[in-house]
């Protein structure tokens, strides 16, 4: 169960937490924290909705298999299509920001001068043996990778915390728009929902240990989030973060404010943690999704063979067109609006209309908290469709 609490807190914990500050950069602290408290509660109720789901089938099943036992073949489709286009657009991000950041760590720490390309296959190699392995091994790698993390972690809003001023926290939303604008990334950043159904094996379905670790799990990034956000948006200017919306302008304020040197060399090696436990998890959460799919009649699936439809496509696009995927991670918070609040709502609808599904567990709240989710879900994507047809500001 602990394990199983840090892969969800280590999932949700990636690339996206060091853009939270550069999207609440015009809207403020204290419109953002409202912003994370409403998320990181939509983010969980989904999440144990998807969990009641899951007591109807059997502990190995995967959202796809869950789709099709309570939706039928147009369920299963949509599952697959929302959960192919957010794990390989998020799979291929992470190799390619990933391989170069690992042939960046090649260069400095052991003076190897390898090519970008020849990296990032490195990189993609050593991920894939750890996956391919089994839930297991991740779990025993994510332990690792997570308590390092919360050590740079520390180290970062130690040097960060003695430097924040007050009336920075204190800003109001500079656009209103921006607001809105800013709930797409701040939901993407909360997003672990692809990793339940292996944590559901991981845990052989156990109802009383995966409640526990999905809302232990997820609160962890939330706190992280919170003390992230004052130390980020509390010691370096409104106006600044504004006029300079991107990470490396973030760190080298960051540094330069604190007059700390090797800041920016620790904020670089938490994010290479953040990315590659991310990564794991969300890689993690494909190979089930695709191993499930390929097995057909078998017992088991092939791993090998769920390897490489899992890694190939991610891989080849990062190393054929490094820049092809920003459009589609642009899309990410649509798949994940999908994936993490349509689906597990529709689902457990039916589930509860129906006679023939009759679980222990059922989670609270009732009609008129499925009712709200809905809404917010709605209100996500219709966000992320403004800004992509510019009506509402673009961030960063």
């Amino acid at each position: 169960m602990f394990g199983s609490t840090l892969i969800i807190a280590g999932t949700t914990i990636g690339a996206g937490m060091l853009a939270l500050p550069l999207a609440s950069a015009g809207i403020g602290f204290t419109t953002s924290l409202l912003i994370m408290l409403g998320l990181w509660a939509l983010m969980a109720f989904t999440a144990l909705l998807m969990l009641e789901l899951h007591q109807y089938a059997d502990s190995s099943a995967t959202l796809h298999t869950l789709a099709k036992q309570i939706l039928g073949q147009k369920g299963k489709w949509v599952a697959s299509f929302a959960m192919l286009f957010l794990f390989y657009s998020l799979c291929a991000a992470y190799i390619a920001g990933g391989g170069a950041q690992f042939g960046d760590r090649l260069t400095e720490w052991f003076g190897l001068d390898i090519s970008g390309s020849t990296s990032t296959i490195i990189f993609t190699l050593i991920v894939t043996m750890v996956v391919t392995v089994g839930t297991g091994t991740v779990d025993k790698v994510n332990r690792v990778l997570f308590g390092l993390k919360m050590v740079t972690m520390i180290a970062v809003l130690s040097f960060l915390a003695p430097n924040v001023t007050e009336s920075y926290l204190l800003s109001m939303p500079v656009e209103q728009g921006l607001i809105v604008a800013a709930i797409p990334v701040i939901f993407t950043s909360f997003g672990f929902h692809g990793s339940i159904p292996a944590i559901v094996n991981y845990l052989d379905g156990d109802t009383s240990s995966l409640r526990k670790a999905i809302i232990v799990g997820s609160t962890i990034p939330l706190v992280i989030y919170i003390f992230w956000q004052i130390v980020t948006l509390g010691v370096v200017s409104q106006e600044a973060l504004v006029e300079n919306g991107g990470l490396s302008a973030l760190i080298g304020q960051l540094s330069q404010t604190v007059h700390q040197s090797n800041l920016g060399s620790v904020v670089g090696v938490f994010a290479d943690l953040a990315l590659l436990t991310s990564f794991l998890g969300v890689s993690l959460g494909l190979f089930e999704f695709l191993g499930d799919t390929i097995k057909g009649d078998s017992e088991k699936p092939n791993r090998l063979v769920a390897a490489v439809i899992t890694f190939t496509p991610p891989l080849g696009f990062a190393l054929f067109y490094p820049q092809g995927f920003i459009m589609a991670l642009g899309y990410a918070a649509i798949a994940l609006a999908i994936l993490a609040i349509f689906l597990p709502l529709v689902m457990v609808v039916k589930v509860r209309r129906s006679e023939e599904f009759t679980g222990e567990y059922r989670v609270a709240g009732g009609q008129g908290a499925l009712a709200v989710t809905g809404i917010v879900g709605t209100g996500i994507v219709l966000a992320q469709v403004l800004i992509t047809l510019g009506v509402l500001p673009a961030l960063g």
